[in-house]
């Protein structure tokens, strides 16, 4: 007789969740397995892994800090986890992606499907024609910022899954380390490693309520393009600008992010 296991997960959607991560490639975790070394013995591999999440005994093992250079010189710090993990996320993505994605405001653009910066940036093209200001928004370590009792509030507003809410909530507290081994500081209660198959969805459903839907709701005489944590947002006047820019810097205030000072600006 087989031993009910306190959450049901289908072995199929492991293996679609493996197929994806397969095909998106990628290097290595902390643990040092490759792809290759991971497909070396498959059906073990993502059985242990349905396993322990259908039992609820699935730790996410830390990420690991790397850098990458970005364009302007300076570089971008991401969490990369490893194989088994980036497919424990992509099982959970292919359950939430589908009932939050209706929700998103169609002027979000990054990391959503059949959606590119390159449609952001000619829709802005077109705007700007038609409104003489923009501010262009940056949002300072808006991935270390991230607040995890907001997060989770958003995602419960959309499912009730318990394992779903389990496994988000240890992924938001995954320790990170870096190439040496060692535990990269975080603080208690806030931030999320960028690099992680399941972050991007996170930020847009934290961006969704904390900016897109505020603002659509609040001042729905402006219009903006959202990608991930940069936006724009057009304006008819210096003066509305500078109006709309103070209240949505009042607002994300208060949901625990900062505006950076020098990346935000009036143009």
């Amino acid at each position: 007789m087989t031993e009910a296991k306190p959450f049901t997960i289908s072995k199929g959607l492991v293996w679609q969740a493996w197929l994806r991560v397969k095909a998106n490639k990628g290097a290595a975790g902390i643990d040092g397995q490759s792809l290759a070394d991971f497909e070396n013995n498959l059906g073990g591999n993502l059985y242990k892994l349905w396993n322990r999440m259908s039992s609820g005994s699935y730790f996410p093992p830390p990420v690991m800090r790397a850098a990458i250079n970005k364009k302007d010189g300076g570089t971008r710090l991401l969490g990369v986890p490893t194989v088994a993990d980036r497919v424990a996320q992509t099982v959970v993505k292919l359950i939430l992606e589908p009932l939050v994605e209706p929700v998103f405001h169609q002027d979000s653009y990054g990391y959503r499907p059949n959606r590119s910066a390159h449609q952001a940036l000619a829709v802005a093209r077109n705007r700007c024609w038609q409104r003489e200001w923009v501010i262009d928004l940056d949002i300072k370590g808006f991935f270390d910022n991230l607040d995890h009792t907001l997060m989770m509030r958003a995602v419960e507003h959309h499912i009730k899954e318990p394992w779903v809410l389990l496994y988000i909530k240890r992924w938001l507290e995954a320790p990170i380390l870096n190439r040496e081994g060692q535990r990269v500081e975080r603080l208690a209660g806030v931030g999320t490693p960028q690099g992680g198959v399941i972050s991007p969805l996170l930020a847009n459903l934290f961006m969704h309520y904390a900016f897109d839907h505020w603002l659509e709701r609040h001042m729905p005489e402006v219009s903006f393009e959202r990608y991930a944590d940069d936006a724009l947002i057009h304006c008819r006047s210096e003066q509305e600008a500078r109006s709309v820019l103070e209240a949505v810097r009042s607002r994300l205030s208060d949901c625990g992010l900062t505006l950076h000072p020098i990346k935000t600006k009036l143009v």
